[in-house]
């Protein structure tokens, strides 16, 4: 019996062990120049050093994500072809599209947690509202007058948006935009008054005083932002959301080679330019382990679904 499974163990580990053949590609499931992509082309040069093969990005946008994500899910599952997968990829589209073409659940398989960011509540600095109590009362006083601008529907900042409604219980106006980069401009001009997006995002912006910090949504206070308060700290008790930036690959990857993927990941990810990068862009340098994320993406896709279904949000 021990013969026999080691018979059927053996291809298995011979593959592993071989692993990479060839050239690693970074599926990016959305255009160049956000996070999600700077990310992997921080890491692309130093895995390709450690692992010996080349290692590129590509960029498949298209359907918020969903097209690089169901291309990678249904494609190469031997460790040759990896998704880069924020949040939203991996716990909130499920819950907003009837057909994704992807299963996130049982189609992909969680390698690591790369990094993750807070979101901050930005506006205009010439907007009348200079703190987040000041922003919910003006809400309060006039119902349905004070919006937001968000990356698109079912985005974490629109989620973010939703969240601060339900437990302000206020009413704001939302309007999504294609993407964050057009959203946060209207923002920056003062066309729409306020906005939560991803701390990487909004910091460049922040320093160079285009837009005003009103309050992080984390129980922390950032390193890079100590100045600005949390939402916490602003009277919404426990108020957190945030972006992750995992990755991934098709499920039906082998055990040893996920494994692998995932000790060059975290590898690149420890490198000390790599974090002191990071850092600068505002990401706190994640590197858990594969149990570890997919226990981490299980919880968070639940907590993802509850807000989704409180939001309304639905995109067909």
């Amino acid at each position: 019996m021990r013969l026999a499974w080691l018979a059927l163990l053996y291809p298995i580990l011979a593959f592993a062990q071989a692993f990479p053949a060839r050239s690693i590609t970074i599926v990016v499931p959305y255009p160049p120049g956000a996070s999600a992509d700077l990310i992997p082309r921080a890491l692309a040069p130093v895995m390709s050093q450690s692992m010996g093969v080349p290692v590129v990005v590509e960029n498949r946008g298209g359907a918020a994500g969903n097209v690089g994500a169901a291309y990678v899910a249904r494609g190469d599952s031997t460790g040759h072809q990896v998704l880069m997968a924020p949040s939203v990829i991996l716990a909130v589209s499920q819950w907003l599209y009837k057909d994704l073409g992807y299963d996130p659940s049982k189609d992909l398989t969680p390698v690591i947690n790369a990094a993750t960011t807070p979101n901050m509540w930005v506006t205009h600095p010439g907007a009348p509202a200079k703190t987040l109590g000041e922003v919910l009362a003006l809400a309060k006083a006039n119902p349905g007058a004070l919006s937001f601008a968000s990356g698109g529907s079912g985005s974490t900042s629109h989620l973010c948006g939703e969240l601060l409604k339900s437990t302000a219980k206020v009413d704001l106006l939302h309007v999504p935009y294609k993407g964050p980069a057009p959203a946060l401009q209207d923002v920056i001009a003062g066309r729409v008054p306020l906005m939560c997006d991803n701390f990487s995002n909004v910091i460049t912006h922040m320093r160079s005083g285009r837009l005003k910090a009103l309050a992080l949504t984390a129980l922390k206070r950032h390193p890079q932002a100590p100045e600005v308060p949390t939402a916490d700290e602003s009277g919404l008790a426990g108020f957190e959301i945030g972006v992750w930036y995992g990755v991934a690959v098709p499920a039906a990857t082998p055990k040893p080679v996920v494994e692998k993927l995932n000790a060059e990941f975290a590898k690149a990810l420890r490198d000390p330019k790599i974090a002191e990068r990071f850092e600068q862009l505002g990401l706190t340098v994640v590197a858990d382990s594969p149990r570890e994320f997919a226990r981490f993406v299980a919880a968070e896709s639940e907590r993802m679904r509850k807000l989704v279904e409180v939001s309304g949000a639905r995109l067909d």
